[in-house]
């Protein structure tokens, strides 16, 4: 499974942004896609998922109510679409899969997207 995330890009404070992260390959073995996020600094850090079969999301509690994780089977894309960014927002935004639920780990990764929110 390849994954390309695209979608990043520089939004002042309260603005908006959407991530895209599409999957091409073995895209049958997916089984939840999820987007990570890792600030200068600092250790990355989960954000939100979805389980690809039935679209059940979680979100970390740092952007609940603010980002939205969604996906298009069709497309075989996840989009996180990011409402009333904060400068903490600010980071390179990376999206992963893996295969089951028993994992901790992710198989697949793509290459990150920054985003960089002024205040």
């Amino acid at each position: 499974v390849q994954l390309q995330a695209s979608g990043g890009g520089l939004v002042q404070a309260g603005g908006s942004l959407t991530l895209s992260c599409a999957a091409s390959g073995r895209t049958f073995s997916i089984y939840n896609m999820a987007w990570f996020r890792q600030a200068p600094g600092k250790e990355r850090e989960f954000v939100v998922r979805i389980i690809w079969s039935d679209g059940t999301t979680v979100s970390a509690d740092s952007v609940k109510g603010r980002f939205t994780i969604s996906r298009d089977k069709a497309k075989n894309t996840v989009y996180l679409q990011m409402n009333s960014l904060k400068p903490d927002d600010t980071a390179v935004y990376h999206c992963a899969a893996r295969r089951n639920s028993a994992q901790t780990l992710y198989d697949y990764w793509g290459q990150g997207t920054q985003v960089t929110v002024s205040s």
